[in-house]
């Protein structure tokens, strides 16, 4: 039997200052921060969210190789790219390149590439109609 995933749920990222990371995420990509568990912190956006590790207090015993700046994430935007572009600019964030085509797991992107607090690579993309 194959087990069959639907969606993903939640990730983690570990980070070096949790204050920083929120800032960053709830200025530059519209996420919202909260409280869960024994005060832990998460960004929620859509039906996901992203659990925040800070890398001097890892809360879970099982992770073997927390370390800042070892993701890349890639987030689809419904904001047309051209305004995600002038939107990252006010902010002051450093495109890393793009827009430019990428190939999706639903469909085409076309997609612009930078860098959060931590030196992840993030990813935002706008779908585009896959040609027949």
């Amino acid at each position: 039997m194959a087990i069959n995933v639907t969606h993903l749920d939640h990730f983690v990222l570990t980070v070096a200052d949790i204050e920083r990371t929120c800032d960053f995420y709830e200025r530059v990509l519209g996420m919202k921060r909260a409280l869960f568990g024994e005060g832990r912190t998460a960004l929620h956006f859509g039906n996901q969210k992203i659990n925040l590790h800070p890398l001097d207090n890892l809360p879970d015993p099982n992770v073997r190789h927390a370390t800042p700046g070892a993701a890349d994430l890639c987030f689809i935007a419904t904001t047309p790219i051209a305004e995600v572009v002038k939107h990252l600019r006010e902010e002051q964030v450093q495109i890393i390149t793009g827009p430019g085509q990428r190939s999706g797991a639903r469909a085409d992107l076309i997609s612009v590439y930078f860098y959060d607090p931590d030196d992840n690579l993030i990813e935002v993309a706008n779908e585009q109609s896959r040609a027949r």
